[in-house]
């Protein structure tokens, strides 16, 4: 579900831009669970936060890796390939097998989210991700040189432009 504050009267109302789901009704306790804007849905997939944060946490308990910073971005499709999402990771401990890293968190999104599953089955729509890992830093110099360091600036995870994924992969200068 997505937050929107209200008055009583229905006066004004304001979205800070969070979703959240209920953990109980009774009594009403809702877990802030991502970002109205945060998502990838290039391809009917209907890949969330969620779905990525427990696929990064299931690939790190599996390869003992660390991760800081992550973003993803839809690979679009072409003539005659297939679609796909691409990430770039940034790793306080790298994995020693970044394949392996790679599987663990596309099985783990794949048993999570039945339409990425959908897409990913057979290869037939997405093919498996790509994952960049780049060197420590890389997420501050690119927030640095775009004027947005603070903790009310942070990187998406999930976009459905390459925008900011094509911004980390590019040498920021000094």
């Amino acid at each position: 579900y997505a937050i929107v504050i209200s008055t009583n009267a229905g006066l004004w109302r304001y979205m800070p831009g969070d979703t959240v789901r209920f953990t109980s009704v009774r009594p009403h306790r809702v877990q802030v669970s991502g970002r109205t804007k945060s998502f990838i849905n290039a391809f009917g997939e209907e890949l969330v936060v969620e779905n990525a944060d427990r696929g990064i946490e299931a690939a790190c308990d599996a390869t003992g890796a660390i991760v800081s910073e992550y973003t993803a971005a839809p690979i679009y499709m072409e003539t005659e390939a297939r679609g796909g999402h691409e990430w770039v990771i940034e790793f306080e401990t790298a994995p020693d097998d970044l394949d392996t890293f790679t599987k663990v968190l596309d099985r783990k999104m794949r048993s999570l989210n039945s339409d990425y599953d959908a897409k990913r089955r057979g290869d037939m729509a997405l093919r498996p991700p790509l994952v960049h890992n780049v060197p420590p830093g890389t997420f501050y110099a690119w927030m640095k040189h775009r004027g947005k360091l603070g903790g009310q600036n942070k990187v998406p995870r999930l976009c459905n432009d390459r925008e900011i994924l094509e911004g980390l992969l590019l040498p920021v200068e000094n």
